[in-house]
């Protein structure tokens, strides 16, 4: 009796152990015992709408997307809360908890009208590019007005945590890893390689050069692209060919298969527009987490990740395209493959992962015509000219408009000051010019936006999006599905939902798996990781914390 009592003592002991073995071993944080992650991965999918992580499921494997959804934790009602809806105030918002209006990031481009010229959103001409000599890095996050949540980490440990952010597109990269990262890199076009700037670093690590040095674009060029699957399989997209899709170089239609073995050596700027470019910048995260030995430290790391292709292949031929379900059902697998990298090297339950978007993207204005949809093209550059037209007309104003950019009218005012005219009389006439156009839902004046007959989700979106310094003076909101290109291909830029619903999910340490219907905002993704992390919010957050998610 006493040898099976000691037989039954020891099974419970080695089941205690074996329980404990399981469960995710945090980092501690030994001056003041706070228990985190190893690493946190944030990724960006660059123009993914919300419904993409539906419309093609049945067609994922179990372990990309839907091991995402099934064990992680989905904010199904996700939003951007300003407008435009664009790249960079996508990823600064989404990293800083905040808006344009106070993290000043209102546009990829825009106009300042105190500069009086045209700005980047991460130029630097006080920096140098770090690994080419072409311009393509004198960047830096100087024109980003807040912190970020990856610089909040860093502050609060003492910056011992390393964040390293990588994307094809500088602003990807850059606005993401904030201020103080330890690097960020970005692909130049010229010579295919990954660089940087002197912001963040003077010279490429070694193992970036040798990263470089594997030119594994030219390998990628070498596969052409193909489908794969069976061309007739593409039930959830439009027929290959049609006339509202883009070409690439040397194409006589859009069709596949797409042939990119002639780029060899060549053309570097078309890897970002083919379903490769995800993997490329998958490639070198995996690398970066090798060489940096990220998720190794005693305090956690911060991988961000911003995957740009979705983009480029979306704007080219439209969300209704198959190219873009290829590109989503090969993503599926690489997201697969990195996460089985994440579970190897950082441990299963050891890091927290993060997917969101920085915008959406309406139907392509030739799909939405042939399909006798609301909406279409828009030759908005014709508006300027008109309004030009008008003002020298009415006021003797010549040239009195700057800019016509981010559905923004932005005023010369010296110029009108000088014509002696009166400027409250000069707006309110383009005002009344635009509000007469087919396609223009309504023209409003942004300072004066709270006397706007617009329903108050709107109005918060425009106040939202207003920099005080560098917006414009008119707002010119479209109607929905009008896209102010004629050209082939869509974008992105309006409040509606195609533009703005994006997805929000969570995965991993700390996260307890789930779904919310309960709406929520891209600005809270930061105060969410600042709750999980217990460190303090950016600078400039407005968000709050998605509470339904944290065990």
């Amino acid at each position: 009796m006493k040898i099976k009592q000691l037989f039954f003592f020891l099974f419970i002991i080695s089941l205690a152990f074996t329980g404990t073995a399981q469960k995710p071993k945090a980092v501690i944080n030994h001056t003041n015992g706070v228990q985190r992650p190893k690493l946190i991965v944030g990724m960006v999918v660059d123009q993914m709408r919300w419904d993409y992580l539906y419309r093609f499921n049945e067609r994922y494997g179990n372990g990309g997307f839907k091991r995402l959804l099934n064990e992680g934790f989905s904010a199904e009602n996700t939003y951007i809360p300003y407008v435009p809806t664009a790249t960079a105030c996508g990823h600064s918002s989404i990293y800083t908890g905040s808006v344009p209006a106070i993290n000043g990031i209102i546009g990829n481009n825009w106009f300042d009208p105190l500069l009086k010229r045209d700005v980047y959103c991460t130029e630097d001409n006080g920096v140098v590019s770090v690994g080419s000599t072409s311009n393509a890095g004198k960047m830096s996050p100087k024109n980003l007005l807040t912190t970020t949540i990856t610089d909040e980490l860093r502050l609060a440990t003492n910056f011992r945590s390393k964040v390293i952010s990588v994307s094809l597109k500088d602003r990807g990269s850059i606005l993401p890893g904030g201020h103080v990262a330890n690097a960020a890199y970005w692909f130049d076009s010229s010579n295919g390689n990954w660089i940087s700037s002197t912001h963040y670093i003077q010279q490429l690590p070694k193992w970036v050069n040798d990263f470089n040095a594997q030119k594994l674009v030219d390998k990628y060029f070498d596969k052409d692209w193909h489908t794969l699957y069976p061309i007739t399989t593409y039930k959830q997209s439009t027929a290959d060919d049609k006339p509202f899709e883009g070409k690439y170089k040397g194409e006589q239609a859009p069709v596949f298969p797409h042939l990119f073995k002639q780029f060899i050596g060549k053309d570097y700027e078309l890897i970002k527009s083919s379903p490769y470019g995800n993997t490329f910048t998958l490639d070198l995260a995996k690398t970066a987490i090798k060489e940096e030995n990220l998720g190794k430290n005693e305090v956690p790391d911060f991988l961000a990740v911003s995957l740009s292709s979705t983009d480029y292949i979306g704007h080219q031929f439209g969300p209704n395209s198959i190219e873009v379900e290829d590109t989503y059902l090969r993503l599926d697998k690489d997201l697969e493959d990195f996460f089985n990298y994440l579970d190897k090297t950082i441990g299963k339950g050891n890091y927290i992962f993060f997917l969101s978007a920085d915008h959406g993207v309406t139907h392509a204005p030739g799909f939405t015509t042939e399909n006798k949809l609301p909406g279409g093209g828009l030759a908005i550059r014709k508006y300027k000219t008109d309004l030009d037209s008008l003002l020298l007309k009415d006021f003797n104003v010549k040239k009195g408009i700057s800019a016509l950019q981010n559905n923004q009218v932005i005023f010369d005012l010296d110029i009108i000051k000088a014509a002696n005219a009166d400027y409250v009389k000069v707006k309110q006439s383009c005002i009344d010019y635009l509000n007469k156009q087919d396609a223009v839902l309504q023209a409003v004046d942004i300072k004066n936006i709270s006397n706007a007959t617009l329903p108050e989700e709107v109005k918060n979106r425009l106040i939202n999006g207003y920099n005080a310094k560098r917006s414009g003076d008119i707002y010119v909101i479209l109607k929905p599905g009008v896209y102010p290109s004629t050209s082939p291909g869509s974008g992105h830029a309006a409040w509606n939902p195609y533009d703005s619903h994006i997805p929000a999910v969570f995965m991993g340490w700390g996260v307890k798996p789930g779904k919310t219907n309960k709406r929520y905002y891209m600005t809270d993704i930061a105060p969410t990781l600042a709750a999980l992390l217990h460190i303090q919010e950016p600078s400039g957050n407005i968000g709050t914390a998605i509470t339904e998610l944290i065990k």
